[in-house]
């Protein structure tokens, strides 16, 4: 599921910084990055460690973090695995 995400998001280049204030491959705004306990910039994070933050960002607001990319996977609110 991250992996597709990140490949409509950044084409899955995990250490991206666009300039468009969106950063790393799940392209996180620094604020939402901050709020799920990142120190730093997502870009200078490990995959692993942008997928969990990803994940608790999902658990707190669903796939309104990704308004750009959510509408092309139809994903429930409730899956998680795929």
């Amino acid at each position: 599921m991250w992996e597709r995400m990140a490949w409509c998001e950044s084409r899955q280049t995990w250490d991206v910084d666009t300039g468009n204030g969106y950063f790393g491959g799940l392209q996180f705004a620094l604020g939402s990055w901050q709020w799920m306990g990142g120190e730093g910039s997502p870009a200078d994070a490990s995959k692993e460690e942008q997928i969990y933050r990803a994940n608790l960002l999902w658990q707190a607001q669903g796939w309104n973090g990704w308004p750009g990319c959510k509408q092309y996977f139809g994903w429930s609110r409730w899956q998680v695995r795929e």
